[in-house]
């Protein structure tokens, strides 16, 4: 039986500027790079939901009871001040609720939570993504470094199983390269299926009645190598993850 999966984060909008002589010009772009996931996630049977970043103020749940009609959540390269500074409270200094408490609760009540790696993910870039000045410093599984916590690996890092954990059942050989993660530390009493030479890759755990993960590095391009992307126990490896995070398979 497949499961229902809440995908926030994972797009960007992007702005250049053309010099050419005395003259110049802007150009703008949107990219969203959870794809390679959300097409591996539902061929593996489940239904994703997926909540770009802009959308996120709009759209993502606030409340526990929203967010029960999930399985689980995923975030992916979005930092957190996208969930706490709504344009009501940012522009309006209107109260609302604080979107990462419910999921906190949401997670502690039961529900599964995974952070996949990005320069908006966990400390992230210049310690942009902030989140460990937020409630999930208490709920995932890791310690946050508080600052800028990438390691940029363009010589290409693979990650090595430590342990049997069921999520890695049936990925056999080599794992891929990626080409950067994040330094995370692994809190007491978790799991550590991968690791990157002495930090930890994957790291699993649990808050209150539910489960939570941390994925030190990308799902997609650029950190998460096209080889990862293309590589065969690509899917098998996000939906055994994403159904031990549900406690359902």
């Amino acid at each position: 039986m497949g499961l229902k999966i809440l995908l926030a984060g994972e797009s960007w909008s992007s702005i250049g500027f053309h010099l050419k002589g005395f003259s110049i010009y802007t150009t703008g772009g949107y990219e969203e790079g959870g794809r390679p996931l959300i097409a591996a996630l539902e061929q593996e049977g489940h239904a994703v939901t997926y909540i770009p970043n802009h959308l996120v103020p709009s759209t993502f749940p606030n409340t526990v009871e929203g967010l029960r009609d999930y399985d689980l959540i995923i975030l992916s390269d979005i930092g957190a001040d996208t969930f706490l500074l709504h344009p009501d409270t940012l522009t309006k200094s209107i109260r609302r609720p604080n979107t990462l408490k419910v999921m906190a609760d949401y997670v502690a009540q039961g529900g599964g939570l995974l952070m996949v790696g990005g320069f908006m993910s966990f400390s992230g870039f210049g310690g942009n993504a902030c989140y460990h000045n937020t409630v999930f410093a208490e709920v995932l599984p890791v310690t946050m470094l508080g600052y800028d916590d990438r390691i940029e690996c363009p010589e290409g890092i693979t990650p090595d199983p430590a342990t049997g954990h069921g999520v890695l059942d049936g990925i056999e050989g080599a794992w891929p390269h990626f080409l950067g993660y994040q330094r995370l530390i692994a809190k007491r009493g978790t799991e550590v299926p991968l690791t990157a030479g002495d930090d930890p890759f994957l790291v699993l755990g649990s808050h209150g009645n539910g489960r939570v993960a941390a994925f030190a590095s990308d799902c997609s391009p650029h950190w998460g190598s096209p080889e990862f992307v293309g590589w065969q126990h690509y899917g098998r490896f996000w939906s055994q993850l994403a159904g031990w995070l549900s406690g359902k398979h």
